[in-house]
């Protein structure tokens, strides 16, 4: 099952949501998203834990508590969607009429 997490304190490291999820079972992975310059967390996290009784426990025990000082939102992640083309230039230069 794939876990959504919220409200994550910028320190955040994956080692440390890692272990977290842990003590409820096995974890798959455990990512930190993480802005692309700054290399600072986003504030959201994923969790992919394989047996999907354990990662119920996991958000149900989670979700809206405190985690190194913010308190946290846990849920089953949506599958994520493709977003629909908004046309529009994104190219360097537009045409000039």
């Amino acid at each position: 099952m794939n876990i959504y997490v919220s409200h994550l304190s910028w320190g955040t490291k994956n080692d440390s949501l890692r272990d977290l999820f842990a003590q409820y079972g096995e974890v798959e992975s455990a990512n930190v998203i993480t802005d692309r310059e700054t290399g600072r967390s986003r504030g959201f996290g994923f969790v992919e834990m394989p047996n999907d009784e354990e990662a119920q426990k996991a958000i149900d025990a989670l979700n809206q508590t405190d985690f190194e000082g913010q308190t946290i939102n846990v849920n089953v992640a949506r599958p994520k969607t493709d977003r629909p083309d908004r046309g529009g230039n994104r190219g360097g230069y537009g045409r000039r009429y």
